[in-house]
């Protein structure tokens, strides 16, 4: 069953396709999952990440604090200045322009541990970084979105906090607190963790686009290149950036996933939330959490091919050194 459920998981981008194209198909299928649906979803994937999470892990910040300093600072300054750079290049419709901004202001995703792991990268450091950019997007997301897309439309930073709150701060928060006082009936269920999350994902996608079926045939391929190029900018500028501080490459592919990989899933539900009259406005989350599991599997593949004995040797002697 383990190996299955795997097997399954591994396939998430296929899942997150089938499901968009079933939905701008047919939206029927997907289309009632909205509302405290997609809240409940979210919430589900961020308890999920916490339930993987221990106290003993947030040491690890102490040791590592600068690289997971320059991934925060990659995370929230490059993504939504590209984001924001993007809508303005293509000239996006608003609703269209505030959703990838949304998008571009949102912390990195469980979706890059995986892709951190299949590029053998720096697994630990990973979801040391996630972590510390989900809290942050607490108070960072909302400052950022409504100061980058409010000149598009009206953007309510309170609702984008309170929501946050909701489906990111208190359950992996519970997840924590979980573990700490449960830790050997938490270790039974947490490797239904990512076979949620994948499956929260899928439906969030599919419900989406099943809502907004007319939107995505109209902007499809502008979405794809709007999408494609933050995400590709977002790797790019994340591995320079660490060159340029004398990481090692261990280290900067880390910083490059983590600065390329958004939680599409959470711009999707503060866009849904908060954003109920531009129904628009969450579109591009869809396009977002396709095109970057994609390219982030494209990268993934190619730095696992390029890895060395060289590699190999600094994993297994300083895994978290610098």
């Amino acid at each position: 069953m383990k190996k299955i459920i795997n097997y399954f998981i591994n396939l998430y981008p296929l899942w997150i396709i089938s499901s968009s194209i079933i939905g701008f198909l047919h939206p029927p299928v997907f289309d009632w999952f909205t509302g405290q649906y997609m809240v409940i979803a979210l919430s589900l994937v961020m308890l999920g990440m916490g339930l993987t999470l221990k106290v003993s892990d947030f040491k690890q910040i102490l040791k590592v604090p600068g690289a997971i300093g320059l991934g925060a600072f990659a995370q929230y300054t490059v993504m939504p200045l590209v984001g924001w750079g993007i809508a303005k290049l293509l000239n996006l419709d608003a609703s269209l322009a505030v959703g990838l901004i949304l998008v571009a202001c949102c912390p990195g995703g469980t979706a890059s541990n995986v892709i951190a792991y299949l590029a053998k990268a720096n697994l630990a450091l990973s979801v040391i970084m996630t972590t510390v950019s989900t809290l942050l997007a607490i108070i960072v997301t909302p400052l950022l979105t409504s100061e980058l897309a409010g000149a598009y439309i009206p953007v309510d930073a309170w609702g984008i906090f309170k929501t946050t709150v909701q489906v990111v701060l208190i359950p992996v928060a519970l997840g924590v607190f979980l573990n700490y006082k449960f830790p050997e009936k938490v270790e039974k269920v947490s490797l239904a963790g990512p076979l949620v999350a994948v499956l929260a994902i899928v439906f969030i996608a599919g419900s989406i686009v099943a809502q907004s079926a007319s939107v995505v045939a109209q902007y499809a391929y502008q979405l794809l290149l709007a999408a494609s190029l933050l995400h590709v900018f977002g790797f790019i500028f994340g591995y320079l950036l660490s060159y340029l501080f004398r990481y090692d490459s261990y280290i900067s592919k880390t910083v490059s996933i983590e600065t390329g990989m958004q939680n599409g899933g959470l711009a999707a539900v503060l866009a849904k939330q908060n954003f109920a009259l531009n129904p628009m406005v969450a579109v591009p989350a869809v396009f977002s959490s396709v095109m970057q599991t994609l390219i982030g599997g494209i990268l993934a593949g190619y730095w696992n091919w390029k890895s060395n004995k060289a590699d190999k040797e600094e994993l297994k002697e300083k895994p978290m050194n610098q």
